[in-house]
Order: C-alpha cells, then sequence, then structure tokens
C-alpha cells in the first residue's frame, strides 16, 4: 500500500516549475518544456510504475496522447492505480485535460511529495519500461526530415553549370481565370457548415454536462467508501473500465 500525503499551503515545498521540469525529464527521459504538457497524464502513470511495479498497464497508457479524450483515458489509468493502492487523492481530470497551467501545477506539487514518500530509491529504466514509446513532447518534428538539403548528384551539378548560348524567350502561356461557383451554391455551402458548427457545439455542451455528472458519482463513490458498499465498488468498476473492456461482450445485467 502507498503512503499518503496531504499537500497544503503550509506543507507543500514552493519548488519552482524549473524544478519540477527537470524532475520529470531526468527521472523519466523526457522532454516536457512546459508545466501544461503534464496534462495528457502520461508522465503519472510512469512514475507510479516506478514506484509500485505493475501496478500500472504501461502498454495501455497512451505516451503519443495529443487529444483530450486520450488525456482522459491516461488519467482513469491512473486513477485505478491509485484505488488499487490506497491513495485517497482525488483527481480533478476534468481540469488537468484542459492544459491550463495552475491546476497542473498545483497537482504535481503534490504528486512530488507523494513520490518522495514512497520512492525507496531503487533503479528504474524509463524507456525500457515504456518499450521505447515515443513521448509526445519527444517525438522529433517532421520539418526537421523535410527541410533537409538535398544531396546534389554530380551530373545535376554538371547540368546546372552549363550556361545556356543564347537568352530563350519567355513563352506567353494564357492565364484562365478560376471558375466561381454560383452565388446559391455558396450561400447553401455556408449554411451546411454553420450547421455542422452548431452541432458540434450542441454535442460539446451535452458531453460535458454527462462528464460532470460522471466526476461528480466517482467523487460521491470515493468519499463514501467503495469497500463499504458493492454497488459502489460496482460503480468504480464501470466507470474505470478500460475502451477494450466496454467494447467487449456486456453479457448478461448484472443485479444489484
Amino acid at each position: 500500500m502507498a503512503v499518503n500525503v496531504y499537500s497544503t499551503s503550509v506543507t507543500s515545498e514552493s519548488l519552482s516549475r524549473h524544478d519540477l521540469l527537470t524532475w520529470i525529464n531526468s527521472s523519466l527521459r523526457m522532454n516536457h518544456a512546459k508545466i501544461e504538457q503534464l496534462c495528457s497524464g502520461a508522465a503519472y502513470c510512469q512514475f507510479m510504475d516506478m514506484l509500485f511495479p505493475s501496478c500500472v498497464p504501461l502498454k495501455k497508457v497512451k505516451f503519443q496522447a495529443k487529444l483530450e479524450h486520450e488525456f482522459i483515458f491516461n488519467f482513469k489509468i491512473l486513477q485505478a492505480s491509485f484505488k488499487k493502492l490506497g491513495v485517497n487523492k482525488i483527481i480533478p481530470v476534468d481540469k488537468l485535460v484542459k492544459g491550463k497551467f495552475q491546476d497542473n501545477f498545483e497537482f504535481v506539487q503534490w504528486f512530488k511529495k507523494f513520490f518522495d514518500a514512497n520512492y525507496d530509491g531503487k533503479d528504474y529504466d524509463p524507456e525500457a519500461a515504456r518499450q521505447g514509446q515515443e513521448t509526445a513532447t519527444s517525438q522529433p518534428p517532421a520539418t526537421a526530415v523535410a527541410n533537409k538539403p538535398r544531396k546534389v548528384s554530380s551530373s545535376e551539378a554538371r547540368i546546372t553549370s552549363v550556361k545556356p548560348t543564347a537568352p530563350v524567350a519567355p513563352q506567353r502561356s494564357t492565364i484562365l481565370a478560376p471558375k466561381t461557383a454560383p452565388s446559391a451554391d455558396k450561400e447553401e455551402l455556408t449554411q451546411m457548415i454553420n450547421d455542422l458548427k452548431s452541432t458540434v457545439t450542441v454535442l460539446e455542451q451535452e458531453r460535458d454536462f454527462y462528464y460532470g455528472k460522471l466526476m461528480n458519482i466517482e467523487r460521491l463513490c470515493l468519499e463514501k467508501g467503495e469497500n463499504v458498499d458493492p454497488t459502489l465498488q460496482t460503480i468504480l468498476s464501470i466507470l474505470y473500465a478500460d475502451p477494450a473492456e466496454a467494447e467487449g461482450d456486456p453479457g448478461e445485467p448484472e443485479e444489484f
């Protein structure tokens, strides 16, 4: 079981963002440039694997997560490990995944204290543990390859070095004006785009509404203590189920 810690303005050490990033990058061999990049949750999952081997299914962690639903997936894995080890810290997932500095800074301050209270100093190879998976922040930019100068062959060099004996007159070309769609078609397309935007807005509002309810249910279950009531245990198992389990055969409905 893990050692629980409590972080307040009185008990917390005032570590700077630079100190925290140095600790994370050197410990996990990552390349985080900002505290906000911790919103993916991947670093926390690997720290838990360092502290408590095999408590996290590291193969399932999305180290290249770039979208909010991928961040949520990683934090669900982290929540499951907290539950397994008896860590009574409620993770503010809905705030962390937004990538705001203050929320992520406060959580990593607490996590650093939790890490120090539970780390036994054993050796750990983070790259081997994640089986060489690149992280989203350490992935080399694609433009570095695209902008690499192309090596010119000797035959191309000879061709470009030959000067023409006489100037070549430029050829005139007729530039055709692009065909424009009728105004009626433009208006129809504009209306379709506006309708799609409205639909997306409504869907996002519904997603946030129901996600907020799920977070409230989870918080209530953790506060009441799932070990007291088997129904709460079942509810948390459903909340923490990964997509692979959710897409499987649901079987017979469970009776409470």
